[in-house]
């Protein structure tokens, strides 16, 4: 296979020659009988990093996310996000499709925050005639974009003074951890669950960690189970993920520089607007009528990349330095020819 500069997502990475080696000789057993040794023990190292009594292991960030929210959440309650959050916008509406479980989303403040009044304003008590308000649904990182700590623990106080269970969708909390030098328990607290992803930035093709107290794990891996997340020799997947933990995560400080200098890179060029540089995540605008050429142009270089107005590149393990001066000379050579 001819190799890819590939910036669509940080979900493209491959395992390492490394971690398939660590799949490989995974010990393994029945994991919907608990049998699995290898899952057992990843589950608990990452609930202990968090912070957290326990965890469950999922096949995506999706499915954890949903499972969080059918946890908490009975038929007909609701929960608070962000209007342009992962979970109410780019999960399928799972909640309301499998759970008929009501979003009620919240926009989100230029820096990726909600409002801590608008969050109030949503909050639907014991009321006959109205949806009631269950769980408040954050995610960190937004965007790429770290969000600010004290803002964070506030809008879990809120939550908590109002009777709301908490949940953060953590599907990139590695790279905030790694971004601020915060711990993963710090980040994770105030959450009643979490969900954190092992297939982007970590690097692992397949996983997530839903994390939380005791009691609320086992509501949760009854629903794991019905929704067909329940799997059997799945120490194979969880060994890719606990090596990543063990390998990977510091490394996501090399793809934060590479984000940094590929904006940079392109914030010289006059057709090519950087609008934000967070962790690992660069946005930029483009003009419209030249998204469709650029992209097929990338391609024809060995570069991928989702071109439209506002265009999202995201660095990873795959993305080497000398890739990154490869896709800003490639942008340099295509607006020199128009």
């Amino acid at each position: 296979m001819t190799r890819m500069i590939d910036l669509r997502s940080d979900t493209v990475t491959r395992p390492t020659e490394a971690m398939r080696a660590a799949m490989a000789r995974a010990d393994v057993g029945d994991d919907v009988w608990r049998d699995d040794p290898t899952v057992v023990a990843f589950e608990a190292e990452v609930a202990e990093r968090a912070g957290m009594a326990a965890g469950l292991f999922v096949p995506s960030g999706t499915q954890g996310n949903l499972t969080a929210l059918l946890a908490h959440c009975q038929r007909g309650e609701a929960f608070i996000a962000g209007q342009s959050s992962h979970i109410y916008r780019d999960e399928g509406g799972g909640a309301a499709a499998l759970g008929s479980i009501q979003a009620q989303p919240i926009a989100h403040q230029v820096d990726g925050t909600l409002d801590l009044g608008a969050i109030e304003g949503a909050i639907v008590g014991e009321d006959i005639h109205h949806t009631r308000t269950r769980l408040l649904a954050l995610e960190n990182t937004y965007n790429g974009k770290v969000m600010p700590a004290a803002w964070q623990a506030d809008a879990t106080a809120l939550a908590r003074r109002h009777g709301l269970a908490t949940h953060l969708d953590g599907a990139r909390l590695f790279n905030a951890s790694v971004a601020t030098g915060r711990s993963l328990a710090a980040l994770c607290k105030g959450f009643d669950s979490v969900s954190l992803c092992f297939s982007k930035g970590l690097g692992a093709p397949v996983g997530s960690v839903l994390i939380g107290d005791a009691g609320f794990i086992q509501r949760a891996r009854r629903w794991r189970k019905t929704l067909g997340g329940g799997m059997r020799q799945v120490g194979i997947l969880a060994a890719g993920c606990r090596h990543a933990l063990e390998h990977h995560v510091e490394r996501l400080a090399e793809d934060h520089h590479s984000a940094r200098r590929l904006s940079e890179g392109l914030a010289g060029i006059d057709e090519v607007e950087v609008k934000a540089c967070d962790t690992n995540m660069v946005f930029i605008a483009l003009p419209r009528d030249h998204c469709q050429a650029l992209e097929a142009f990338m391609a024809s270089r060995g570069i991928l990349l989702a071109a439209g107005p506002r265009t999202r590149l995201v660095t990873h393990l795959d993305v080497g330095e000398d890739d990154i001066e490869s896709v800003v000379a490639a942008f340099k050579t295509y607006f020199s020819q128009v």
